[in-house]
């Protein structure tokens, strides 16, 4: 379980393919602190550690996985959202997240506002998924590459994010502009809502 708060922005040093798996070797500043068979959010994505070496560790992405995230795309050099599970006497600053990854969305605007920006997201709509909870709402959350966000400005199938600095710093929200590929996880609770409303119909 995680709050969508990351703690670092890691960078890819090594990436392996293995059939239809994909090694991704990560260097971050807590490496000294991580074990084997932790779980740990990239970019949204719950993996386990699989081995450490160095300052240095690895993780395995299967098939399922790179097929509903954009952990595929990543490249050497590309920087990756990082977030521990969250301790049970820990604070939830940001909301519920599963590291469960539904989709993905494409970014396709990014404006300046005075020392924040307003990022514009699509993704593919389904109407039978938005009816399990599957789709975003005015002032509701959702996580984008493990950040856990505030939903404005919503469409069928678009909304809007406004990044402050510090995020915009230490996230890969610097990275991302018009055309790339993120990770979207919808509000669980929505989800929840969503299907006893549908047990309540059945």
């Amino acid at each position: 379980m995680f709050s969508g708060i990351v703690e670092e922005a890691a960078t890819v040093v090594n990436l392996a393919k293995e059939r239809e798996n994909l090694h991704v070797t990560l260097r971050c500043s807590f490496t000294n602190e991580l074990k084997v068979d932790q779980s740990v959010s990239h970019n949204g994505v719950c993996l386990t550690v699989v081995s450490i070496k160095d300052d240095t560790y690895t993780v395995t992405a299967i098939k399922e996985t790179l097929s509903l995230s954009n952990l595929g795309d990543l490249k050497v050099g590309s920087k990756v959202n990082l977030e521990r599970s969250m301790p049970l006497n820990g604070r939830l600053d940001g909301h519920i997240v599963q590291g469960h990854v539904d989709q993905t969305a494409i970014c396709t605007d990014v404006t300046e506002a005075g020392g924040s920006w307003y990022f514009t997201f699509e993704y593919e709509f389904n109407k039978e998924m938005a009816k399990k909870g599957y789709l975003t709402v005015d002032k509701g959350s959702i996580t984008i590459n493990g950040v856990s966000l505030t939903v404005v400005e919503p469409t069928r199938n678009s909304f809007k994010v406004a990044i402050i600095p510090y995020t915009y710093e230490y996230t890969n929200f610097h990275q991302i502009k018009a055309g790339t590929v993120v990770n979207l996880e919808f509000d669980i609770i929505g989800k929840y809502i969503s299907r006893l409303l549908a047990l309540d119909k059945e």
